[in-house]
């Protein structure tokens, strides 16, 4: 299994030390990803409404470097690699399908996240409740978050670096999600206990797609280079189709400025992780 390769470069001393060495770090990025960003999250809205509005374009920012370093500079070329120079065709096929894939997710809005407190996926329509709208951003969170566990898992079986850089560039584009995501459920009617509650096991469905995929993909390598195209393909996605277009919206040069900055940052971030895991 590739991805046995541990992070601090110790020898394992059998396949089984490897299977539960990639395992690990599996659990524990997943986990910890989910338990945090609904943690940030509600330490966000315990904050004023002016300063989420200041700080969390900058986050955007930030998340939308991490997101395209991850696929540009980890899971594309570690996809080719596997894909190898006489399938490269099928490689950008697979990108290509994954982004439709993920278009027509979000026109189902079961992919849809919006890094803000309001947007047009978490506005009901006046024919709508409030609740009802909370109900479909808990699925559609849900669902995302099963998604992208198992694009972790993936990349984990993959190499144990790639695995962690993955994480981390979901991580980033997550706290800013799950902010707007719980204002959502806070204007639904909930109790603050409440609407932390599930928002975490939502998030927390990250652990239970990556599971899934581990148990899935140890026993079916093959189909682990597409997995790491359709982990590129979610990454570009969210942050073409989410991140980017918000962050037109406010186009003063000391804004665009900060904007450009940031995106070089979050691309910086993850270019030096995966050089140092290396």
């Amino acid at each position: 299994m590739r991805g046995a390769t541990p992070l601090l470069g110790h020898s394992l001393t059998s396949p089984y030390d490897a299977r539960m060495t990639t395992l690990t770090w599996i659990l524990l990025m997943t986990l910890a990803g989910g338990v945090l960003s609904a943690l940030a999250a509600s330490s966000f809205l315990l904050a004023s409404a002016g300063f989420r509005a200041r700080l969390l374009p900058h986050l955007v920012s930030f998340a939308t470097g991490a997101l395209l370093g991850a696929a540009f500079l980890g899971l594309l070329p570690h996809a080719i690699e596997s894909f190898g120079a006489s399938q490269l065709h099928e490689l950008g096929l697979s990108v290509l399908l994954g982004i439709l894939l993920f278009f027509v997710l979000e026109k189902l809005v079961l992919w849809r996240h919006c890094h803000v407190d309001e947007c047009e996926a978490h506005t009901p329509q006046p024919e709508h409740r409030d609740a009802a709208s909370a109900t479909i951003i808990l699925v559609g969170d849900a669902t995302h978050n099963l998604v992208d566990g198992a694009l972790i898992a993936a990349a984990f079986l993959t190499d144990i670096h790639l695995g962690v850089v993955t994480a981390l560039a979901i991580f980033a584009h997550e706290i800013p999600q799950e902010v707007g995501d719980l204002a959502i459920l806070l204007n639904g009617g909930m109790s603050r206990g409440r609407a932390f509650t599930l928002n975490l096991f939502a998030t927390l469905a990250s652990v239970a797609g990556a599971l899934a995929a581990y148990f899935w993909l140890d026993n079916a390598q093959a189909l682990v280079p597409y997995v790491l195209a359709l982990a590129a393909s979610s990454l570009i996605y969210v942050a073409v189709a989410d991140l980017i277009p918000g962050l037109h919206r406010r186009v003063d040069l000391k804004t665009s400025a900060a904007q450009v900055v940031l995106i070089f940052g979050g691309v910086l971030a993850i270019a030096a992780v995966h050089s140092l895991a290396h």
